[in-house]
């Protein structure tokens, strides 16, 4: 095991440039997370509360704690550590694992390969660590605080002394304290079918980690391949064409690189550099797998746009990079019963690809169920990644299913009741009589069947947009459902269902 100490101070000064030699305090949650050397000789401890803190160490640097930060600058450090062991497996950042058994025969014993691994991090990153070793993953990083190496089989005898705190369960050792057992290895005494029973799954598995029976596998880490391909041009180009065909080239070795590690790519970053340092980077997203000839009509839908826009570059292309930015592993596709996979959905796929390349990217549009009360769908590109519908729990929003069509503007029409009387709504909600027929389009069509009125209130804290109106579900006697609303007396047609 492989511990940093106070990690997230480490990375606040590698990533922020924060001083960590004076007082520094990381929060989170409003408590103490980590401090630095020189908190700690201010009386600062973990777990402390903000403003007690800072009584004790007024001068001392308050950062909020940010684990992308942390994992960021933790990533140079497990770099350095795979340069010199395989089969590093990452715990959390300012803590990572490996076994021990191959480095120990390479380097000549536990002790050489420790301090190998210590120097290498220490030089590469200039970041003091610790290694500790036992037979286990909890033990170790145990091992690894004390900076102690546990021999093989004793890791029951180095835990059973140590306090029972150390389990991170804080409601789970607040009992056993209260209970009597405050020491690791009076917790492994206890018979472990008593411990299931009494407390639970969880304790049981606590129970084998306090006995030393850490028998869970590393998750090794495994670094990720430099998936990026860059083309660079021998002179700056400054037609889209000639930049087109070259993509084309980029878009195959990036398709081989990418199957080569069994991966597809969602999301694409492209970035283009003129010869005068101008930089052009733009993330594109589709809803499914970005194909070699769907590469190549993104880059040339960047660079057409870019190189014919009146701020357009000063100079010729020089660079060209694609980086995958969403990936997912690849597996084989099957023909489907109902044409949702096979040559049918690939055929369209490139019809559309190609009216897009000839037209535009907002050549072809694809509607998106919206969320909300009025069910508007939203249009996005063809190929483009489609946002995720809004399912929140909004107060007078349609029920499903969806309808078929959302008319562009609402259609007049009069809602009457057996005797041909116009049906109202009054201000508690209820229908002047019983809807019956329905004038829709000059013809009228009688309705079998029907739901609500449900009310909606739109934007009522905006006085220029607010709008108040009530809706009915109406089935036809034609199979045909509609929507329909009434606002200021006038009742509107504003969906269809098939």
């Amino acid at each position: 095991m492989v511990w940093c100490p106070d990690w997230p101070v480490l990375a606040a000064e590698i990533v922020d440039g924060v001083d960590a030699a004076g007082p520094l305090i990381v929060l989170a949650s409003n408590r103490v997370l980590a401090c630095s050397a020189a908190a700690r000789a201010d009386g600062v401890r973990r777990g402390m509360r903000k403003r007690e803190a800072q009584s004790l160490s007024p001068q001392a640097i308050v950062v909020a704690d940010d684990p992308n930060r942390d994992a960021r600058a933790f990533e140079a450090v497990v770099a350095a550590a795979e340069e010199m062991v395989a089969g590093v497996a990452v715990l959390r950042p300012g803590a990572c694992a490996f076994a021990v058994r191959g480095p120990a025969r390479y380097f000549g014993g536990e002790e050489s390969a420790a301090e190998q691994v210590v120097e290498h991090i220490a030089r590469e990153c200039s970041v003091e660590a610790q290694i500790g070793v036992a037979d286990g993953v909890f033990a170790a990083s145990i091992a690894a605080r004390r900076g102690v190496m546990v021999p093989s089989g004793g890791t029951a005898a180095f835990l059973a002394e140590l306090p029972i705190a150390l389990i991170e369960r804080p409601a789970l050792t607040d009992l056993l304290r209260r209970l009597g057992v405050r020491t690791l290895g009076g917790f492994a005494a206890l018979p472990g079918s008593d411990v299931l029973a009494r407390f639970g799954l969880d304790a049981a598995f606590v129970h084998r980690l306090a006995a030393g029976r850490d028998t869970r596998p590393l998750a090794v880490r495994r670094p990720p391949p430099d998936l990026a391909v860059t083309g660079e041009f021998e002179e700056p180009v400054d037609r889209v064409d000639v930049a087109a065909f070259a993509a084309r080239a980029l878009a195959e070795r990036l398709h081989e690189r990418l199957s080569a590690y069994g991966l597809a790519c969602t999301r694409l970053a492209i970035d283009a550099v003129s010869v005068r340092g101008e930089e052009l980077s733009r993330t594109w997203r589709h809803d499914g797998i970005l194909t070699v000839p769907a590469v190549a009509d993104r880059v040339r839908w960047q660079l057409e746009g870019w190189l014919h826009r009146p701020q357009r570059p000063t100079g010729g292309i020089l660079r060209l990079t694609l980086r995958p930015d969403g990936v997912l592993a690849q597996v084989g596709l099957q023909q489907g019963l109902w044409g949702e996979t096979g040559v049918e959905r690939e055929r369209a796929h490139r019809a559309m690809t190609r009216v897009q390349g000839l037209l535009g990217p907002d050549s072809v549009m694809t509607a998106v169920p919206g969320g909300g009360r009025d069910g508007v769908p939203r249009l996005v590109p063809w190929g483009d990644e489609r946002p995720v519908p809004d399912d929140r729990p909004w107060p007078g929003a349609a029920p499903p299913p969806a309808p078929a069509s959302v008319l562009p503007e609402p259609l007049p029409v009069d809602l009457l009741d057996a005797g041909g009387t116009p049906i109202g709504v009054d201000a508690r909600l209820r229908l002047s009589g019983v809807p019956s027929a329905l004038v829709l389009e000059g013809s009228t069509v009688d309705i079998i069947g029907w739901a609500g009125p449900w009310p909606v209130d739109v934007r009522w804290w905006d006085g220029d947009a607010a709008q108040r109106m009530a809706r009915l579900q109406i089935l036809l006697g034609d199979g045909r459902a509609v929507v329909v609303a009434i606002r200021d007396g006038q009742w509107y047609a504003i969906r269809t269902f098939d």
